[in-house]
């Protein structure tokens, strides 16, 4: 509980503080945003003392390949397994262990998600900016954030460490 109530602090102020400062020293906000994915994610970590039954799977639409005609955003089943992304493997992780798996396009449309769910925890995926503003959103909601790799650069073909997803997903479940 003493670390909830730590996480809650870093949140609220401290990474206001730390903005304020960034703005002040130009280090960059993405480097800020980092920090508190981190240091939120080691919180969680040292925080929870017993499972999430009730998980959520939280994806990026730029997960998608961009030449991809299937529209998953509403529907993520609706993937047809071609194995272009990385969309096929989320869908056989989230059937087999019986996870809430979500596509979002957007900072609203996951939060509408989380509100709809009202998960006990979420595993998400996104860029600094994303994660970041939805660790704030969603608080005292348990969050490990995974930030997506952008070989192409922001919201197009991006991927992610699988491995990564499936650690924070049996941390949850242990």
């Amino acid at each position: 509980m003493r670390n909830q109530w730590l996480r809650g602090l870093f949140i609220k102020l401290g990474y206001p503080l730390m903005l304020i400062f960034g703005w002040v020293f130009r280090v960059k906000k993405e480097k800020l945003q980092r920090l508190l994915i981190d240091v939120n994610n080691r919180l969680v970590r040292s925080s929870m003392r017993k499972p999430a039954r009730k998980l959520l799977l939280l994806l990026p639409h730029c997960l998608q390949r961009s030449e991809c005609r299937i529209k998953i955003t509403y529907n993520v089943y609706n993937c047809e397994g071609c194995g272009e992304c990385e969309i096929k493997n989320f869908t056989v992780l989230a059937r087999s262990l019986g996870l809430n798996l979500f596509v979002a396009t957007g900072g609203t449309i996951a939060r509408r998600i989380v509100v709809d769910t009202n998960p006990e925890a979420i595993v998400a995926v996104a860029c600094e900016r994303d994660l970041s503003s939805g660790v704030i959103d969603t608080f005292p909601l348990p969050i490990l954030g995974i930030i997506n790799e952008r070989p192409f650069g922001p919201c197009f073909n991006t991927g992610v460490d699988i491995d990564k997803v499936k650690g924070a997903i049996s941390f949850f479940a242990r």
